[in-house]
């Protein structure tokens, strides 16, 4: 069957209904998951595996049947490791339908339908009884419940159900105990996700200082954690205040509370310095004892860094504080770290809340609308003033005095620049409401609230009212839209350029003045496994997973590339980085397809994992700003990438793996279109044996 789906445009703007299969979004989930990291992720299984086999033995030990609750059982990996320990029975509890149907599949495809049942419920929907989908509760219980932040994905309330209604007293439970750590850091790069710092403003008149409003200033912030590959943060770029702190533990294997809670740890100050990022991780032991240990530490912090698993469904949190401290080395502070259901955070006392009684039980919360509308990158992309020198001195080559400037961006400070370049008259089209109250709250801190027009409204519904009846004659714009995840989404710059075409003067100025789309084939150092079929796992065949997760990318939007932030996926460069397509923004956006077809020269030996796609922004014919590699790749292909951008990533299925196969491509052959009618780029890219001789 067939369903109509809305959809909005990044592209264009515009809302389109598109007709798809009924399991269109479980075919987008299952192909954007997680699944294959997870099954992937050796230490992971290997831990879980001798946890299990820990906990039915001494079950077993004490001459009871090992009844087992599996919990989000995915794929029924850990289930089937559960019998081939010797468990009696598996309840496999799975909520999301077509991994349940996979699950199933897989628990039949390895013989073991007999001693496992599959549920297709959430675990506070299974029934306990002889007419409910379990007969008695489990001794044994089994969970893969954990995100980033550990409690992220609902495991506290899960657990807290489990255990009244699911499992018995003082069962076994695998893993056991999970521990949460903590570093306090000063980092002005971290910092600088989290608060708009001061921009400077050469001028012909002097320097210009844009700064931040007061509720900026004294916002909290975001509640939200950012997890990140903390492995690539490089350590100069922070400043250790604290040891690693134990911060609390949740025991699996008794009563768990999903209520608000805080908890504390006094420490002596390693350094002097700003309070400002709080660095956390988790452990999880798999027996009582904690000898068998799955940590997410990152590599300072890690037991045996040379054996350090890289994963990317489990990462490392940053949090910030509220307010940034100064603090002095030697001196004693407490580091709180509160949670309630889903959520953690963390702030910095004098001394522990149970003596002083500030417990600061709800979460923070953003009053500033800027942590609304600007994502972490965002943050560290205004606050990059070598970005901003360069769109100054841009700038600068396309002002006059009597220039009628327009500036099309979200939440972008470029009308500021402009005013305080010497434009006349400056209008910034903001297209949300909290947008706009956020752009007039900067405005009135820097005293232009009189001085810029702020129009509220979707730019390509401007009129000429709007204008005051003026012939616009710079139109500006970074480019940045919120709704953009893929690099040529904001493109959609092309089309409100086109959509005020008629408010233009006569020889009007557009800077950017064109884009292009470039790409480099790369080999993956890690991130390839996402993608990679697993087939065997611990000795189960999860075939049936890979084909389920093919299938998925079958579909359409799936088959597209992917956006990720390579500044945190080492790689390195099989080919020379190749411009593809270029986009003209002094013209309107034409009425035909762009295409182009071509190949990409393989330069250095390795492994073809995909091709990487990003925009350049052709400020002027001399000022250029990658969204993508910022230098040219060094001898052995390691790239530098855009910090503030996700790139789009291609991979080749064919070629997922950790070694090049002998005798491998030696070029990769594209057909890359540009649709105007949809403004979607697709993409097709295949690799080659011919050579450059034509062999």
């Amino acid at each position: 069957m067939k369903v109509f789906c809305g959809r909005a445009n990044p592209t264009t703007g515009s809302v389109e209904w598109l007709e798809e299969d009924e399991h269109y979004d479980y075919h987008q989930e299952i192909a954007r998951s997680s699944y294959a990291d997870m099954l992937h992720d050796k230490d992971r299984n290997v831990k879980y595996y001798q946890g299990i086999r820990a906990a039915v033995s001494r079950v077993k030990e004490r001459g009871q049947k090992a009844l087992v609750l599996d919990i989000g059982t995915g794929t029924g990996l850990l289930s089937m490791m559960a019998v081939t320990a010797g468990a009696d029975f598996c309840y496999a509890i799975e909520v999301f339908k077509p991994m349940a149907d996979a699950a199933v599949k897989i628990v039949e495809k390895n013989g073991f339908s007999d001693k496992i049942k599959v549920i297709n419920k959430h675990s506070t929907e299974v029934t306990i009884g002889p007419d409910g989908d379990m007969p008695c509760r489990a001794n044994i219980l089994i969970t893969e419940l954990f995100d980033t932040e550990l409690i992220g994905e609902g495991a506290l309330p899960s657990y807290e159900h489990a255990h009244r209604h699911l499992v018995q007293e003082n069962c076994e439970a695998v893993p056991h105990r999970a521990n949460v750590y903590a570093q306090l850091v000063e980092s002005r790069r971290m910092w600088s996700w989290n608060k708009l710092f001061p921009i400077h403003v050469r001028t012909r008149h002097g320097e210009r200082v844009i700064v931040p409003p007061p509720e900026m200033e004294r916002c909290p912030g975001a509640p939200s954690v950012y997890d990140i590959q903390l492995n690539q943060v490089s350590p100069t770029d922070f400043t250790v205040l604290s040891d690693v702190l134990p911060m609390f533990s949740v025991d699996f294997s008794k009563q768990v509370s999903s209520s608000s809670a805080c908890h504390s740890r006094q420490f002596e100050l390693l350094a002097s310095g700003r309070a400002q990022v709080v660095l956390s991780w988790w452990d999880i032991e798999m027996d009582p004892e904690g000898k068998i240990r799955c940590t997410m530490a990152p590599f300072w912090a890690h037991a045996d860094p040379q054996v350090l698993q890289w994963r990317d469904h489990w990462m490392q949190c940053v949090y910030f504080l509220p307010q940034e401290e100064p603090v002095v080395q030697g001196s004693a502070l407490c580091l709180v770290a509160h949670h309630d259901d889903y959520c953690v955070w963390y702030s910095l006392q004098r001394t522990s809340p149970e003596k002083n009684g500030r417990v600061h039980p709800m979460r923070p919360v953003c009053d500033c609308q800027a942590h609304l509308l600007w994502n972490r990158p965002r943050f560290g992309e205004i606050n990059d003033q070598d970005r901003t020198d360069q769109y100054v001195q841009a700038l600068k080559t396309v002002l006059k005095p009597d220039s009628v400037c327009l500036c099309v961006s979200d939440g972008s400070l470029l009308s500021m620049l402009a005013y305080h370049l010497g434009a006349e008259q400056v209008f910034t089209v903001e297209s949300s409401a909290a947008s706009h109250r956020l752009m007039k709250k900067i405005f009135k801190a820097n005293h232009l609230e009189d001085k810029i027009k702020v129009i509220e409204k979707r730019p390509e519904l401007l009129t000429s009212a709007d204008l005051e009846g003026k012939k616009v004659s710079v139109l500006l714009g970074e480019p940045f839209f919120t709704t953009s995840l893929l690099p040529w989404h904001n493109l959609y710059f092309w089309y409100v350029r086109t959509a005020v075409d008629q408010y233009l003067g006569p020889g009007a100025v557009v800077m950017p003045q064109a884009a292009s789309l470039h790409a480099v084939v790369v080999e993956f150092r890690d991130l390839w496994r996402i993608r990679s079929p697993c087939g065997d796992c611990e000795g189960f065949d999860v075939h049936i997973m890979d084909d389920m997760i093919k299938r998925a990318l079958d579909f359409r939007e799936s088959k597209e590339a992917e956006p990720h932030p390579l500044w945190e996926y080492p790689c390195h460069s099989l080919s020379e980085p190749q411009q593809i397509l270029t986009f003209d923004f002094r013209q309107p956006v034409p009425l035909q397809p762009v295409r182009a077809e071509g190949s990409i020269k393989l330069r250095r030996p390795g492994r073809s994992h995909g091709a990487v796609l990003w925009m350049e922004y052709h400020l002027t014919p001399d000022s250029t700003v990658s969204t993508g590699l910022l230098k040219p790749a060094e001898d052995k292909g390691d790239c530098c990438w855009n910090p503030h951008c996700k790139q789009a990533v291609y991979f080749f299925s064919t070629t997922l793996g950790p070694r090049a196969p002998s005798g491998g491509p030696q070029a990769v052959s594209y057909v890359v279109e540009f649709h105007p009618d949809t403004g979607d780029v697709t993409m097709d890219f295949t690799l080659s044996n011919t050579r450059d001789d034509g062999h």
